[in-house]
């Protein structure tokens, strides 16, 4: 009997699994987003490049990882890697305007990898990349707060998802970045 339920739990995990399963009608590198000076980033110029896309905010206690996105930016670049860098005030703790958003980057953290408008992350008016992140990848691919990553691989799918708390020059996303560069 143990060995049942075991096996049935087994089969239920895969199934709710949504990541192995999941069948892309569209990949990320099907969407457009507009940059944070208005103009538009077709993702398909990615296309082939893992993609570290990651939602922000200037008053949250983890802004200070601009400093590791950028080094990751530029450590990586050159190998393939994108940064991309999604200001948004779905926690209340973004500044109201692109401009500013912008300025307080360059100024503070000297980033020049892609920054978008600001946009909305979470709920019914989430853009439609995290619409299609949460329905292919599941409620992991949901920020649950400020400088939630989501790891795109090549294909343009979704590799892996990490929390707030994860550095983005963690040696846990260090290792699967350059897994995906080989």
């Amino acid at each position: 009997m143990k060995k049942l339920i075991i096996f049935g739990l087994s089969i239920t995990m895969i199934f709710f699994k949504t990541s192995s399963f999941a069948e892309y009608e569209k990949t990320f590198f099907d969407f457009k987003i507009n940059s944070i000076s208005g103009d538009t980033i077709d993702l398909n110029d990615f296309k082939g490049k893992p993609v570290l896309v990651v939602n922000t905010a200037s008053y949250c206690g983890f802004t200070k990882q601009y400093n590791d996105m950028q080094k990751l930016w530029e450590d990586y670049r050159e190998k393939g890697l994108v940064v991309i860098g999604i200001p948004s005030n779905s926690f209340n703790q973004e500044k109201n305007d692109n401009r500013e958003i912008k300025e307080f980057c360059e100024v503070n953290f000297n980033i020049n990898f892609p920054l978008t408008e600001i946009t909305n992350v979470k709920g019914d008016n989430a853009h439609e990349i995290y619409k299609w992140a949460r329905e292919n990848y599941g409620k992991s691919a949901v920020p649950k707060w400020n400088f939630y990553k989501i790891l795109i691989n090549k294909e343009g799918k979704i590799e892996d998802t990490y929390a707030s708390l994860t550095n983005p020059t963690s040696k846990k996303i260090i290792k699967k970045i350059e897994s995906l560069l080989d």
